[in-house]
């Protein structure tokens, strides 16, 4: 098992207008991608968890034709609120990263 960060080439975070985050997932192989994929270690369910939200407000998007994936989720606070610790969105990609990826 290996953690996604270490799979992936790219793997960021970001904001997706005030009210989500998105998650780029991008590797440097169609393999790796379709390890990755087929897996069955990213699922709606486990990043809902990691992220606490509802799994039916997650959406995982695959692009095959350039290996990579999107996931976009709710925020908890609109940016720019007073409890949000992140307004930009780009450090949200870390609990992402440590899934671990079954190979």
């Amino acid at each position: 098992m290996e953690k996604l960060i270490d799979l992936a080439a790219i793997l960021r975070s970001k904001n997706a207008g005030p009210l989500y985050y998105t998650f780029d997932v991008m590797f440097d192989s169609e393999e790796m991608f379709r390890k990755v994929m087929e897996s069955g270690c990213i699922t709606e369910q486990k990043i809902a968890s990691l992220y606490e939200v509802l799994p039916e407000e997650v959406s995982i998007i695959p692009y095959e034709q350039v290996f990579s994936f999107k996931v976009t989720i709710p925020r908890h606070w609109v940016s720019g609120a007073v409890q949000e610790d992140d307004v930009y969105g780009c450090q949200q990609h870390r609990k992402l990263g440590n899934i671990m990826i079954q190979l």
